[in-house]
């Protein structure tokens, strides 16, 4: 990647960035309000397909969605991600283009998303911050992919750029076969699309 679309500032290595630190909280917030709501959060803002008479899609739903988890385990791992991938990201990209950036990668994963559920038919909600993730896992294999990373299950280290490969392909797989139900698959894989088109896009020639 060419470092000119990003935004260096030197921070504190062990602090956790601004913009990490807020979707963190704001995440945890809102998994305390499905606790208390869960029918009222997620049929108000998790992501719906068009045409779904209880539940009518609504424009906020395509950032709100991301920020609701089916449960304990579903909000860790996304937050593990964000987290773990993310934080280099930010300071090297400055708040305000990782902000831009996330919430790119989120807004593509529902587009695609709900063109899957259109095609198919299907009548479920979708929730979760996996598009912005897999945005982000996607941006760090290409500005950091030679990095070693370490898979959680199994734990064996790979470079950055074939674990990003993997997850893809993976995931590709999961999508196609329907070897995971209940998965957006697709929806990652949107969110993994859609960071590559912008990071493209920022890295273009500026004309002075």
């Amino acid at each position: 990647m060419n470092t000119p679309i990003y935004n260096y500032r030197r921070t504190d290595s062990s602090a956790i960035p601004n913009v990490i630190f807020a979707l963190l909280v704001a995440n945890g917030i809102v998994f305390a309000l499905q606790q208390l709501s869960p029918r009222f959060m997620v049929i108000n803002f998790a992501l719906w397909p068009f045409g779904v008479p209880h539940s009518p899609f609504a424009p906020w739903q395509l950032i709100t969605y991301g920020f609701l988890h089916g449960n304990l385990s579903h909000i860790f791992f996304n937050m593990f991600g964000l987290w773990m991938f993310g934080r280099d990201l930010e300071r090297l990209m400055g708040p305000r283009r990782f902000l831009i950036y996330y919430f790119s990668c989120v807004v593509g994963a529902a587009f695609v998303q709900l063109i899957v559920a259109a095609t198919q038919g299907d009548i479920y909600p979708t929730l979760g911050a996996s598009g912005g993730v897999f945005g982000i896992l996607l941006a760090y294999g290409l500005t950091y992919p030679n990095r070693m990373v370490v898979l959680i299950f199994p734990p064996i280290p790979m470079k950055a750029k074939y674990f990003v490969l993997f997850y893809g392909l993976f995931e590709l797989y999961l999508g196609l076969s329907g070897g995971a139900p209940g998965v957006a698959n697709f929806a990652h894989l949107g969110g993994m699309f859609f960071g590559f088109i912008l990071l493209r896009y920022w890295a273009r020639p500026r004309r002075k």
